[in-house]
């Protein structure tokens, strides 16, 4: 097992001064693990340990770490005297917004923020502002931000949940303290995949927008239904809600054109962050142009306030612009590498569970993968706090860690492979997936539930 030491050191001195230790409080996690550097497929931490790294920030890093093309880029803006100036426009974001213009089909017109909460809650107001209408809808499972419109509803055990509902929704449940009674009212939580509690919401309040990731990759990789997506939309228009695609995990990562062209389904508005820039601070908020003139519509009383000292910082511009020329170099040969690598490793873990009889399954799109202790894919939150193994899914993916697999230590994250990785990666993970499943399964850990234990 490796050693953590100078690690828990390093996160007991940051104690004294940062609440937790930590500047965002979902990276407390145990093994406590501070890095040091990333470059390409692999990941270092404080101690010297070596890891292949499947988390990825969290999803940024599609190119991998530090990719060269980035990177270069970058330097290369710094030596040039990048600087921030706070007025006027500038090339480098005009160059960025018309490369998305161009390549994503939803987006006609864009902002550029920093955080994907901040372009959630633009676009949220946004919808708000073009409808008249207060309520919105989000689905259970499904994180769109730190906001109080999205704060809540995020893994909420179904004993304070309560039973599937359908046609239904469900109370707000906040992860965070401070959100007003009077705002939670305004928020409708229902299970993805599930149509008909979209129609029952709007039916009963002024909806003014539906917000959800298109895949449903906070809980690993819960996939639309086939017409689920074509369905919120028929329902957008029928309703005159404001379809919003939160495409800040699945944008870039999927498909130039994000997970809406790949559905051929066409939001009302989109986000983009984290693959958007490979790692650096960049979110895009993008969609009809009707909807993005309100952020300059000379009413007072229509305009939607939008402002943001770092927007477009050149720095994240730029990586955002290198990103995206990588993404189109040799007719997208990235998505043809990192689609070959999952099917390798879907195969292989899949081969896994069959050798072992294991009530388990897995789950992929594209480079983003899960493995689930169950016997199908999930559907829904619901479907997926009732049946998953969470217990066992957390021990599995410690135990990669401890073999230098470093997936996020928490049940139901999105495992992320990047364009840095290779097959040969692919295939020490795999022989040290079944090492480890082979460890959980095992006498040593009495611990873990029978539910997803071998079938007799």
């Amino acid at each position: 097992m490796p050693s953590h030491i100078e690690s828990q050191k390093l996160l007991k001195k940051n104690k004294n001064y940062i609440p937790g230790g930590v500047v965002s409080v979902n990276r407390g996690i145990e093994p406590e693990i501070a890095f040091a550097r990333g470059k390409g497929s692999r990941i270092w931490d404080v101690d010297g340990n070596e890891y292949i790294d499947y988390h990825a920030a969290f999803g940024p890093h599609f190119l991998g770490h530090n990719d060269p093309y980035v990177t270069e880029a970058v330097i290369r803006e710094l030596r040039d005297g990048a600087s921030l100036f706070g007025s006027g426009t500038t090339k480098l974001e005009g160059q960025l917004a018309e490369l998305i213009c161009k390549h994503v089909p939803a987006v006609e017109s864009l902002q550029m923020l920093n955080t994907g909460s901040e372009a959630t809650y633009q676009a949220l107001r946004l919808g708000r502002a073009a409808t008249g209408k207060n309520h919105i809808i989000k689905m259970q499972g499904g994180y769109n931000g730190w906001h109080n419109d999205v704060a809540c509803n995020l893994m909420t055990p179904l004993s304070e949940l309560g039973s599937r509902r359908s046609p239904g929704e469900y109370s707000f449940q906040a992860i965070s303290a401070g959100i007003p009674p009077e705002h939670q009212r305004l928020v409708h939580s229902i299970n993805f995949n599930d149509l008909e509690s979209v129609r029952y919401v709007c039916e009963k309040y002024p909806v003014g927008a539906l917000i959800t990731e298109p895949v449903l990759q906070n809980v690993g990789i819960i996939k639309p239904n086939p017409g689920y997506l074509n369905g919120l939309r028929a329902l957008a228009d029928e309703f005159g809600f404001v379809l919003i695609f939160d495409e800040v995990k699945t944008g870039f990562r999927h498909a130039i054109g994000g997970y809406a062209s790949i559905a051929n389904v066409r939001p009302d508005l989109v986000v983009f962050g984290k693959a958007v820039a490979n790692g650096y601070p960049m979110a895009i908020l993008g969609g009809r142009r009707d909807l993005m003139e309100r952020f300059v519509d000379p009413s007072a009383s229509k305009r939607v306030l939008l402002a943001g000292t770092y927007n477009a910082h050149p720095l994240p511009t730029v990586a955002a612009i290198a990103t995206i020329e990588r993404l189109l170099m040799n007719g997208g040969e990235v998505y043809r590498h990192v689609e070959a690598l999952g099917e390798i490793m879907e195969a292989g873990v899949q081969a896994i569970i069959e050798t072992m009889s294991l009530n388990a399954v897995i789950v992929r799109q594209g480079s983003a993968f899960c493995v689930y202790f169950m016997d199908h894919a999930p559907q829904d939150w619901h479907d997926l706090a009732s049946s998953h193994d969470f217990e066992l899914d957390t021990a599995f993916r410690r135990a990669l860690v401890d073999r230098g697999i470093y997936a996020f230590p928490q049940a139901t994250k999105q495992y992320s492979l990047s364009a840095a990785h290779t097959q040969a990666d692919v295939q020490t993970t795999l022989r040290q997936i079944e090492e480890s499943l082979n460890f959980v399964m095992g006498a040593g850990q009495e611990t873990v539930s029978m539910r997803a234990r071998p079938k007799s």
